[in-house]
């Protein structure tokens, strides 16, 4: 069977009563109860300026910050919610990505249009890898140990050797990438590209593109989250503030939910079957998957909440914010379980 009709007819034994179905995506809203609680503050170091992605590292306890407007890499340990380190000389850093099985870590560059490799033992920079108009969003591939970035000005996803430490090539993707993601269940690379209105489906064994599917009703999909178990992408649109659930068997659209203005960054607790939307503006939508039915559990409204992680171990959220009383902290927060609403 070849990768594409993996991608579209993979998915585990279930029932069929518990398989997702086609049907339109209910929206419910929860018991009127907090959402989410404040656990813990973490004073960060540098300006009050703006953060982006998150990356977490469940083998070391560590959460990598892309503290984009210092030009740094904030490290924080998880168990002892204290900064370990800073890796800095990232000007406008903005994905960031931990590879535990390969100890390293990589960060894209904006202002100088490479991607960083960082050392995850000594936190220094031991390369600095390709040109790129505007890297962003990375991805890892372990069967073939490449990095993928995406390039929000358009000019492709670049593809990296992690093994060789260098770029093998470019794919052409016509048009601004958004985010760019592993999917475990077909083991391809997707990528959202924002000004086709399209998921991209990568062959990472060739890197062949396998499919350019359209997602009916998108206007500028960017950030991605996925529930590999059950074989459906969460894609936040920036233009129309909505979410659209896709059927990664079949690749089609089916069903929307509104989130916050400029949707930015997605996390997926897989032990909960909860999503959090984080958008531009601070509002974090959160969603629980019942059944065929998606229920929304409420929102919180942080200042610069635009981004959001979550430990699948724990269920604990973690919301970088840039300006907390005049210094960035990292906002630890925690939910009830989905049968404790």
């Amino acid at each position: 069977m070849n990768r594409l009709a993996t991608l579209v007819l993979f998915a585990p034994a279930l029932s069929a009563s518990a398989r997702p179905r086609p049907a339109p995506v209910a929206l419910q809203d929860s018991a009127p109860t907090a959402v989410l609680t404040t656990v813990a503050d973490v004073p960060l170091p540098g300006p009050p300026v703006r953060f982006d992605y998150q990356s977490l590292d469940i083998r070391s306890d560590r959460l990598y910050l892309a503290h984009m407007g210092a030009g740094e890499v904030v490290v924080v340990n998880v168990r002892s919610r204290k900064v370990v380190g800073t890796v800095a000389g990232l000007p406008g850093v903005t994905g960031v990505w931990a590879v535990p099985a390969l100890g390293l870590v990589y960060a894209s560059v904006t202002d100088l249009h490479q991607v960083a490799v960082i050392d995850a033992h000594t936190l220094q920079v031991t390369a600095r890898i390709g040109t790129i108009g505007f890297p962003d969003g990375i991805a890892y591939a372990p069967d073939q140990q490449k990095v993928y970035v995406s390039d929000a000005s358009g000019g492709g996803e670049l593809v990296i050797d992690a093994r060789a430490g260098t770029v093998q090539h470019t794919i052409p993707l016509d048009g601004e990438a958004g985010n760019t993601l592993f999917d475990p269940g077909s083991r391809c690379i997707l990528v959202a590209v924002a000004t086709k209105n399209q998921v991209w489906v990568i062959d990472p064994a060739g890197d062949r593109v396998l499919g350019r599917f359209d997602l009916a009703g998108a206007e500028r999909p960017r950030g991605m989250a996925i529930d590999a178990a059950r074989r459906i992408a969460f894609v936040a649109n920036e233009r129309d503030a909505r979410l659209q659930i896709v059927d990664l068997r079949t690749m089609k659209v089916t069903g929307s939910v509104p989130v916050g203005r400029d949707p930015d960054v997605l996390a997926f607790d897989p032990g909960w079957r909860r999503l959090y939307v984080a958008s531009e503006p601070g509002l974090v939508s959160v969603f629980t998957e019942e059944g065929s039915a998606l229920v929304h559990d409420g929102d919180v409204q942080l200042p610069h909440a635009h981004s959001v992680a979550v430990d699948p171990r724990t269920h604990l959220v973690y919301l970088p914010l840039q300006d907390v009383d005049g210094r960035p902290v990292l906002r630890i927060m925690a939910g009830l379980a989905p049968n404790a609403h």
